[in-house]
């Protein structure tokens, strides 16, 4: 049961990566890859994987695929680093760390090939094979057998080396790590290729030892019970590393919907006033009804940009640009106006100002309507802050909370007001 859990834990984050990997680029696709490889071979483990290939008429084909797979997924997994550490160089000075990285990945190619090929030709060739008696342990099952040692040695060679290189960049970045989710991830990770390095040269030196010379058969379910265990948490410690950093960006996703959500009334209003200035105009699929009114939200909510964030800021750059826009055609006065009328509804302060840009904004749109002026000088509006996320956005929704409870023949009589005394 075990080794189904760590299956589906690897295949929840090959189905979760896909969309990255497809828009992606490297470093996506080889996160994605390697996630994918490691799935298959963890899966080559359990009953279910020998059963797919034993039909093949290879005896114990699935314990060879199942070694060059995880070679596999440890290649494109130092791939992934090596694109990390590119990304980050980009326009500086690369670090001795990332220096070592790329120049270890340029080869690991050509070495994952080899060490395949070697482990295939000692398994085809060298190992004595027959059928696979049930809950036997390949490496027990070829004792006394040198070849056995070259095998082992290639195949533990390659991956523990893998494994070694990456725990210790993942240790190194988690000490510079800004966030706390990150850094994290990047220790549990850390530690499970540390006890991935352990497992490698345990397993490395026992493979030997049996190869030169059978061990008690005590001796050696205890040596696969603990080897096993070091595996297993091992793999769970990188799965659940991982998802560590990627839970905090999952979170910043919810965050940036609903803020998109908050926004959307706004945003939709002021689009629809000066559709010219907008990039993509609210969907209008049957207008004046509730569920297309429900369905059209949705569709501007998720769709036209790549993300979330970038969805965001489009609407805060488009509230913004419109914004201006009514500015060279409001009444000049029509934000003190605003302003006085919300102090005496009682409103003070902070939400004396968000109530009175609600008010300008419901007024402006409808002078742009029915422009009294001609384009000019913008009319006072103040700004909404400087920092998008700390305070544009933050404020931003409060002005859209009361723009929405806004009575709009209110606004008539702020802009009535303001025209007068113009």
């Amino acid at each position: 049961m075990l080794t189904y859990g760590v299956v589906l834990l690897l295949l929840v984050q090959v189905v979760w990566r896909l969309p990255a990997a497809i828009r992606g680029r490297v470093r996506e696709r080889s996160l994605w890859g390697a996630f994918a490889a490691l799935a298959c071979a963890w899966l080559m483990r359990s009953s279910l994987g020998r059963s797919l290939v034993d039909g093949l008429g290879v005896d114990d084909l699935a314990t060879l695929l199942k070694h060059c797979l995880t070679i596999a997924g440890m290649c494109v997994l130092l791939r992934y680093i090596a694109a990390v550490y590119r990304e980050g160089a980009a326009g500086g000075t690369p670090t001795r760390q990332a220096r070592v990285t790329v120049a270890v990945q340029r080869y690991a190619v050509a070495a994952a090939v080899l060490a395949c090929a070697g482990m295939a030709a000692v398994f085809l060739l060298v190992l004595h094979r027959g059928p696979v008696p049930v809950d036997s342990h390949f490496v027990d099952r070829h004792a006394g057998e040198p070849g056995l040692a070259v095998y082992m040695t290639l195949f533990y060679g390659y991956s523990g080396a893998v494994i070694t290189l990456c725990g210790y960049q993942w240790a190194s970045a988690a000490r510079r790590a800004p966030r706390l989710a990150l850094r994290t991830g990047l220790r549990v990770m850390a530690a499970g290729m540390a006890l991935g390095t352990l497992y490698s040269a345990v397993r490395a030196v026992y493979s030997i030892v049996v190869a030169l010379h059978p061990i008690p058969a005590d001796a050696a379910h205890l040596q696969e019970d603990v080897t096993d265990g070091l595996l297993y948490v091992a793999f769970l410690c990188w799965g659940l590393g991982v998802i560590a950093p990627a839970t905090q960006a999952a979170v910043n996703r919810v965050r940036a919907y609903r803020m998109l959500a908050g926004l959307h009334p706004l945003w939709r209003d002021l689009a629809l006033t000066a559709p010219d200035i907008v990039r993509h105009a609210p969907s209008r699929t049957l207008p004046g009804r509730r569920a297309a009114d429900r369905l059209d939200t949705l569709r501007d909510l998720v769709s036209h940009d790549v993300s979330p964030h970038v969805r965001l800021g489009r609407y805060v750059t488009e509230i913004r640009d419109v914004i201006h826009a009514l500015r060279r055609q409001a009444p000049h006065d029509l934000y003190q106006v605003a302003l006085e009328l919300a102090e005496s509804e009682g409103h003070t302060d902070q939400d004396a100002e968000a109530v009175a840009q609600a008010y300008w904004i419901m007024a402006a749109r409808s002078a742009m309507r029915a422009p009294v002026r001609e384009p000019g000088v913008p009319a006072e509006f103040p700004p909404a802050g400087e920092d998008f996320f700390s305070e544009e956005v933050p404020w931003l929704l409060r002005v859209c909370e009361a723009y929405t409870q806004a009575d709009p023949a209110v606004a008539e009589e702020v802009l009535e007001d303001a025209r007068a005394s113009a």
